[in-house]
């Protein structure tokens, strides 16, 4: 009875991306004249060679991949570092930056979306894609470092002790004991923070103007107009987005399930 309820749930979660693909296969007009419900009575792949065109996936793509690429490993990081000064370290104030990091996590990111706008243009960062780093890196390091000094406090003092009797300071402790030990975790946050920086739309729909620098996200707004009432088409162009995300979930979901969960375990 459980396998059965379960197995119910599981297809009423998945019927919004069988839809989806359904609906991105199958020429519009039979979209129209039967329904977005009913089953195709013929296919074809048309729709995502004209969504490419219209969505400029192949800028796109490569202004996402590069973002990601430069901004998921230094946040990761970034925020391995603060998490084991913060969970392993003796040093003033770790109470008072603790509560400064975390109060991080309790700003919506639409109250910064004004201050960040004009910081940016400022500062002359406005339109490049590396000027979305700064951003990300705020809003990202804050769960990141809550994830990996929940980790690192499970690593137990006796081998980071052991270590400074050989003689190794803490940034080697750090990096010859700490980080091998937590590849878990590391993998974890690397792979929500991989997701969450391809999938971000306000920063990037504020920052960014011109089509040379847009990401995945805003270049979908392309869409609005050429397919207003091509509903196949657009099926086509999310499918396009999100191929790289849903890969990244099936091939690494059981990454992101043990690291989230290691942490809260007592080794």
């Amino acid at each position: 009875m459980t396998t059965l309820v379960l197995a119910v749930i599981a297809l009423f979660w998945i019927s919004p991306l069988a839809l989806l693909v359904i609906t991105a296969v199958r020429p519009l007009s039979d979209f129209i004249g039967n329904g977005p419900l009913s089953w195709p009575a013929d296919f074809t792949w048309k729709n995502f060679s004209d969504a490419w065109d219209i969505g400029n996936f192949a800028t796109t793509y490569r202004n996402s991949a590069v973002l990601a690429v430069i901004k998921v490993p230094l946040g990761v990081l970034v925020s391995a570092m603060l998490g084991f000064a913060l969970a392993k370290l003796r040093m003033k104030f770790r109470r008072t930056v603790m509560f400064s990091v975390f109060l991080g996590l309790t700003i919506p990111i639409y109250i910064t979306i004004v201050p960040v706008f004009i910081m940016m243009r400022s500062a002359g960062a406005t339109d490049s894609i590396f000027g979305l780093i700064g951003p990300y890196l705020a809003f990202g390091i804050p769960f990141e470092v809550l994830v990996l000094q929940s980790f690192f406090r499970q690593i137990p003092d006796e081998i980071i002790e052991a270590a400074k009797v050989d003689g190794a300071g803490d940034w080697r402790v750090f990096f010859t004991i700490i980080l091998p030990l937590s590849v878990p975790a590391l993998v974890t946050v690397a792979i929500l923070d991989a997701v969450a920086t391809w999938n971000e739309f306000l920063f990037a729909l504020i920052l960014l103007n011109s089509d040379a620098h847009k990401t995945i996200p805003v270049g979908l707004l392309n869409f609005q107009g050429q397919f207003a009432n091509n509903n196949t088409g657009l099926a086509a162009g999310i499918l396009i987005a999100v191929v790289p995300i849903l890969i990244a979930y099936t091939l690494l979901q059981r990454w992101i399930v043990g690291g989230l969960t290691a942490g809260s375990l007592k080794g």
